[in-house]
């Protein structure tokens, strides 16, 4: 190595900082680790005059001994004369002494150290040369070999050549005439240690013995890891069975669109090689794209698999074509709705059935949302019940509710009669072809005639059994419990007389009775079970929401394992919030789910963007029109209710001014909503809900307005007398007199002043008055002077003449008609 060279172990000059601390020494090992130890250090020791230094503090190697033969023991040496007393040493000398000490120490110390990292370098670098030298062996003798290899495998087959072409093979044990060829010297044997000639003994103190070192044979350098030795096996067994395979040919189901990551796993193939494929077809799409039917065939042709096509309608479920075997049914409790106008005590008369209090959290008494619940009475079987709202703004949740039903019970007060919404729901029962029982309520208040009710029901061809009919009706009292079991009776006879029946041992068939968004639960679905058996676990598809059931809670908060036919449950699991009245069905993997659900959301995309095309004529009614807009943000506790205010308030409109719902949703009040609230300069309606933290924040930097309701007519009430304040008050015209111009003076240097004949009603100063000419009106002014003669009046009536001043206009001629009114102003109501 030449002295320009860098050595190795060399380090820069040591600094001044300390590394370690004093009586410390600072161990390296490979890998950059590192250890610190103390280094004890014997203190030494003074003699005093006639004491011997023993032998365990003696020193190991003082003095060599000679190796001839060991010479006779000399006597001891005398002891030492008393040495004179020496000074005493000053506290400055002793410090000097201890840092002299300590220098030397450290000095030690770093030399030590120094050494010690000049020998791991040079250790490196020599097991570095080595492992080279080592891979390099390594690597002439696997060349060597398989030349070797090649070579013996040409020999072998230019020998069977030359067999085969010799016509008649020797005799047994006698060599053939015409093969000269030498037989090949037998190669000396090797000797069993031959391997290892050259290498060192191997040290037994350096440690364990390793795979690694028993793989490379010796203590230095790298061997391969046994994860290689088994890739490199793997490898050779790949290539020596490589070989045309058979492709596998599957049937692709496509139906009319097709993302091509979901047609490549259908093909089992790379989604790669199909993006690739269309490339070369001049086609520039994503592995999430959508391609079309015709497209999707020219793939699947190519890699040679046979296409099925079918529609994209066959991928919705239709449940109606599923009928069960008439031996696997078996007896299902019965479902009952109640329905009737608002405050006739339906939500009471099922406390009373229940033994529950619900009507009394309701806020304002009144129900705003299906509440369904299963009901055991004493000795008998279990029904279910479902609750439905009675104000107007519901008509939907009543529809959905007679939808799902087998039984309808319709509540009346006997003191009021047949209302509005009790008519809406006889023809909801009508239209769903379900049998009815009539609960005349409020018998025990005054003014009660329940015979009255029976002939209001006549006018509606329902004709109760008192009257000869084959409608049941009994008199109960929700507050009183009065002739509540005959109520039961009735449901059971009726129940017993539909027989319903229903299968349970199928996956479930269930629609959705209501939808919220829970804070901590996320999105929950009540669901009543219609066939089949709902458990935990299951996969399933709600609308356009698909998930799992992660749990089920009965109508008493208790957590079930499954809910069998006319079951009620709340499911927890979904991964969107479904729509009430939403089928739900159970299947059979999260594909099957997916696939439904991503369908039905694209049928609902369509359906929002393609909904209620405007007309040409439409359009430019609407451009022409000065109707106002009245947007608002709309936040509901459950799916159900959110959809009765926008329905709502949609009705409220008018030719004037109308509602604009800019976004309906269920859950709490979100920064997002807020957001949109403050570019449009909407309210926000909060029904059952309220704003988070940050919505809070949002809303008071940007300044929006929150109002918040629990009763949907106090609502609706709030909407109209905002609409009636955007709109101003009404500007009422009253008009009082009629007069026509004779004849036109100079009234001044600018105005002009008009002769005129009275022709009916009063001409008074002050009035608002309209010139038309040809009936087409000129300008809009007021009377700014009236004088008769010379004099200055205060009005005129018909067949007097007299003279006018108009403010603020000169455009007068003969033959005008000036037309007086008077203008008031009235507080605006929208109805």
């Amino acid at each position: 190595m030449s002295d320009d060279k860098k050595k190795l172990g060399t380090r820069p000059p040591l600094g001044i900082k300390r590394t370690v601390e004093t009586g410390k020494v600072k161990q390296s090992f490979s890998h950059g680790r590192s250890n610190t130890v103390v280094v004890e250090v014997k203190k030494r020791r003074f003699l005093k005059p006639g004491e011997t230094k023993p032998e365990a503090e003696a020193p190991k190697e003082e003095t060599k001994a000679p190796e001839t033969k060991a010479a006779p023991a000399k006597p001891a040496p005398k002891p030492a004369p008393k040495a004179e007393p020496q000074r005493p040493i000053s506290a400055a000398e002793r410090r000097e002494q201890v840092k002299e000490l300590e220098r030397q120490a450290e000095e030690a110390r770093m030399a030590a150290l120094e050494e010690a990292r000049r020998r791991d370098d040079l250790q490196k670098a020599e097991a570095s040369e080595e492992e080279q030298r080592r891979a390099e062996a390594n690597r002439k003798a696997e060349l060597e070999a398989e030349k070797k290899a090649a070579e013996d495998a040409a020999k072998a087959a230019e020998d069977a050549k030359r067999e085969a072409q010799q016509p008649a093979a020797a005799a047994p044990g006698q060599p053939r005439a015409d093969d000269h060829r030498a037989k090949p010297a037998p190669a000396p044997a090797k000797k069993k240690d031959d391997r290892n000639k050259g290498r060192p003994a191997p040290d037994r103190r350096s440690g364990k013995l390793t795979v690694n070192r028993a793989l490379r044979g010796d203590d230095g350098g790298r061997a391969r890891s046994l994860a290689a030795l088994k890739r490199k096996r793997e490898k050779a067994r790949r290539d020596h069975d490589s070989g045309p395979r058979e492709k596998t040919v599957r049937d692709v189901v496509v139906p009319d669109s097709i993302t091509v990551a979901d047609l490549a796993k259908r093909m089992g193939e790379k989604a790669a090689d199909l993006v690739k494929s269309l490339f070369n077809m001049g086609m520039m799409v994503t592995v999430n794209q959508n391609i079309d039917q015709d497209t999707a065939e020219l793939l699947v042709t190519e890699f040679g698999h046979k296409i099925q096509r079918v529609s994209e309608s066959d991928v919705d479920i239709d449940t109606s074509e599923d009928v069960d075997a008439e031996d696997t049914l078996q007896s299902r409790p019965p479902v009952v709705t109640i329905m009737g106008h608002v405050d006739h005590g339906k939500t009471s008369l099922l406390d009373a059935i229940r033994g529950a209090d619900v009507a009394a959290h309701e806020a304002g008494g009144i129900t705003q949302h299906i509440g369904a619940y299963q009901v055991t009475p004493k000795g008998g079987s279990p029904v279910t019940f479902l609750d439905t709202p009675g104000h107007e703004a519901f008509s939907e949740m009543r529809a959905r509710g007679a939808n799902v039903t087998d039984l309808v019970i319709l509540v009346v007060a006997a003191d009021d009669g047949l209302k509005p919404q009790t008519i809406e729901a006889i023809n909801h029962t009508k239209a769903a072809k379900v049998p009815m029982i009539v609960a005349i309520n409020k018998i025990d208040k005054d003014g009660a005639n329940a015979q009255k009710v029976r002939e209001e029901l006549l006018q509606h061809e329902i004709i109760v059994e008192a009257m000869s009919g084959d409608v049941q009706d009994v008199e109960v009292s929700a507050k009183q419990k009065t002739n509540i079991d005959k109520l039961l009776e009735a449901i059971t006879l009726q129940a017993e007389l539909l027989e319903l029946k229903a299968n349970p041992d199928r996956n479930a068939d269930a629609t959705v009775v209501e939808a919220k968004l829970d804070k901590g639960r996320g999105p929950v679905a009540t669901v009543l079970v219609q066939r089949g058996t709902l458990r935990v676990g299951d996969t399933f598809v709600a609308g356009p929401a698909a998930g799992k059931v992660r749990a089920l809670i009965d109508s008493h908060g208790k957590r079930v394992d499954e809910a069998g036919p006319s079951f009620p449950v709340e499911v927890l699991g979904l991964s969107s919030l479904p729509s009430a009245g939403d089928p739900f069905t159970v299947v059979e993997n999260d594909q099957r789910a997916r696939e439904v659900a991503d369908y039905r959301q694209r049928k609902l995309d369509e359906k929002r963007t393609t909904a209620a095309p405007m007309s040409l004529d439409a359009m430019f009614a609407k451009k022409g029109s000065e109707t106002m807009q009245f947007p608002m943000i709309v936040k509901a506790d459950v799916q159900g209710t959110s959809e009765a205010i926008v329905n709502a308030l949609n009705k409220i409109s008018t030719e004037e001014i109308e509602v604009r719902v800019l976004h309906s949703g269920v859950g709490a009040i979100t920064e997002s909503d807020v957001t949109l609230a403050a570019s449009t300069g909407a309210p926000i309606i909060g029904f059952n809900v309220r704003p988070n933290a940050k919505a809070r924040e949002f809303a008071k930097r940007d300044q929006v307005e929150f109002r918040y309701y629990d009763v949907i007519y106090h609502l609706t009430d709030w909407v109209k007398e905002a609409m009636a304040g955007e709109l101003g008050p009404e500007i009422v015209e009253h008009v009082r007199g009629r007069a026509e111009v004779k004849q036109v003076f100079k009234s001044g240097k600018k105005d002009k002043a008009a002769g005129l004949l009275v022709l009916d009603g009063v001409i008074q100063k002050g009035f608002h008055a309209r010139l038309t000419r040809d009936d087409v009106i000129v300008s809009k002014t007021t009377i700014a002077s009236l004088r008769r003669f010379k004099d200055d009046v205060k009005e005129v009536e018909a067949g007097t003449e007299c003279g006018v001043v108009l403010e603020d206009t000169n455009d007068i001629a003969a033959g005008d008609i000036l037309e007086v009114f008077e203008v008031e102003e009235k507080a605006r109501v929208i109805a």
